[in-house]
Parts: C-alpha cells; structure tokens; sequence
C-alpha cells in the first residue's frame, strides 16, 4: 500500500504574489449620486407631465366609479333605449367588459359630467345592480375639456350620430333644449350647429320636427317611433291649423296608446279626421221650389255658345222675372 504524503501549512511569506498591491473599495463620489438623483426626478417629472397633458387632452383612458357620473350633466339627445339594444349591449360588457370609453368632463370635486356613452353607462349601472359584480361599479372614460357649453353638445351629438343614429324627433328635441337652456342663442343657429355635418334638406326636416316638440313632447310616449314621412305630414298639418295640436293632444289623452304603432294610429287617424270636409250645416227638410210660370208667347229663349241663357221678348214681365228668381234660388239650395 503507498504510503500517503502529509501537507505542510502554506508559507505565510508567500501567501501575496510580489509585485501586487491589494486596495479596499472606495464608494463613489458624492456628485455622483446626486446626478444619479436629479436624473431620476427629471425623469419622474417628465413622465408626470406626459401623464397629465395624456389625460388634460383626453388621450388617457382613466377609471371613474359611475356613483361620481353625473348623466344628466346635459339634456340627452337620446329620449331611450329599446329592450333588444339594451339586452345586446349587456351581454356584450358581460362577455368581454367595456370596450370603448365614454367620454367625461371634469367637474371638480371628484365629480365628472357625462358628455356622451349614456346608454354604456345605464347598462353598467343595471349590470352592477343585478350582478352585484364591483367590475360593473366603474365606468372607463376619456376626459374632454370643452371650451363651452356649446362644444359639449356638439360632441355629445356627433359621438350618437356616428354610433347609432337619432330618430328626427330626437334631433329636434336636443335642437329645443339646448335653445332653451340658452346654450345656443336660437333654434336656427343650434341646428347649424348641431348638425353642421349634415345636408341641408336633413337638416331642414329636423327644423320641420320642431312643431312636433313644441306640440307633444312630455305627451307622446313613442316619439321616437314617429316616422319622417308622419312627421311631416304633422308638421305641415299643425303650420296650416294652429288648433289641431291641442285637437291630437286630446285623441291621445283619451286614446292612452300602450305601444308605438298604436301611438302612430291615432295621430293618423286625427290628421284623417282634420283633412276631411266639414259636414254641411242642417238646413231642415227641402223646400219644394215654386211652380214657374209659363212665359208668355212673346218671350224668346236662346242659348249662346258661351254657356248663357236669354230670355226677350215682350212678354218677360217683372212678375215672371221675379217668379224665375225665387224658383232659382230654391233649386240652388
């Protein structure tokens, strides 16, 4: 068996190389720290900065609880939702959450001012409510900074005109409200701008609707319903008669239609009612005309070609004259 060698314990002479010269680690300068540091704030800055024009400029998607969403912040355009629309927009935000921002105004306080999104926002709150699911508590908007009054309006109805199209009566409806609520200092001019996108003959049957505000709204239940050709006649029918409107209001108050196409009867049937002849009055039994009395030989009848009947001759008495003036007038009654 080989005999195993035993080690000796290393020379501490020679434990450092010759030539070498160890140094313990010094920390960096103290400028350089603070460069370090003012980097990163700059950065910090800059990127706040970013974020905070993002979202002055409405480019940043933020999310707001819909408790702080003040929807009536302007009269809506849209008067409703149909079941069918609604039903497809809830599952929609069921299946795959919110996918387009609504877009918001900031109002201070922690509030915003809906400008336009309602029916995302009315479907989230129902979701919420029958859920009770806190993804439906929120809503994900873009903040807008609109110059006036006016701007807001205007956007709220191109978002609604590009998305799903109003009906004419809503179109004049928010033309109305706006005026009203002096965003605007006339109709005229709110629907030019309102609807600065559209034709002139479009834009001149939305000023034909505003009769049919003027007159029903707050009554019609199904005003959305109304047709452009209906419209119309209603418009035309209430600028030749001022006192038909106050006539339909009836029929409807009496008629209380439970849907839209009996809302749409009986106003056709008032414009029916309104067109025909009235009936002429009661005169009382007929009266027998007189006998007329036989002209004398001496009176001539001719007839000329242009449709007129002479009488001559000498026998045309004022008591036969006056005799063929009372038998005409009873026979023309």
């Amino acid at each position: 068996m080989a005999k195993r060698k035993r080690l000796t314990p290393a020379n501490p002479l020679f434990s450092e190389t010759p030539g070498y010269e160890t140094k313990a680690f010094s920390p960096a300068p103290p400028i350089a720290g603070v460069a370090a540091a003012s980097s990163s704030a700059a950065a910090l800055q800059e990127l706040a900065d970013s974020m905070a024009e993002a979202r002055a400029t409405g480019r940043m998607v933020i999310t707001v609880p819909l408790a702080q969403v003040e929807l009536d912040h302007l009269v809506r355009d849209r008067m409703g939702s149909g079941s069918e629309e609604m039903a497809v927009l809830k599952a929609s935000l069921l299946a795959r959450g919110q996918q387009t921002p609504v877009e918001l105004t900031d109002l201070g306080d922690g509030r915003y001012g809906l400008i336009s999104g309602w029916r995302r926002c009315t479907a989230l709150m129902a979701l919420h409510a029958e859920t009770g699911e806190d993804r439906f508590a929120s809503v994900l908007g873009l903040v807008r900074q609109p110059s006036d009054a006016s701007e807001a309006y205007i956007a709220m109805v191109e978002e609604n005109e590009i998305r799903a199209g109003l009906s004419y009566y809503e179109r004049a409806r928010i033309v109305a409200r706006a005026t009203e609520r002096g965003v605007f200092p006339d109709t005229r001019s709110a629907l030019r701008a309102l609807f600065a996108a559209a034709s002139r003959p479009r834009r001149s049957k939305i000023g034909s609707f505003l009769a049919l505000v003027a007159a029903f709204d707050g009554q019609l239940r199904f005003p959305e319903a109304i047709s452009e050709r209906l419209g119309l006649a209603l418009a035309k029918a209430l600028e030749a008669d001022p006192g038909l409107a106050p006539v339909l209001r009836a029929r409807l108050e009496t008629a209380a239609p439970d849907n839209a196409e009996a809302e749409q009867a009986c106003l056709q049937a008032g414009l029916r009612a309104a067109a025909a002849p009235a009936p002429r009055p009661d005169r009382g039994p007929a009266q027998v005309p007189p006998a007329l009395p036989r002209p004398a030989d001496t009176v001539q009848l001719s007839q000329t070609g242009t449709g007129k009947v002479v009488l001559q001759g000498p026998g045309l008495t004022r008591d036969f004259i006056d005799a063929l003036r009372a038998w005409l007038e009873v026979d023309k009654g």
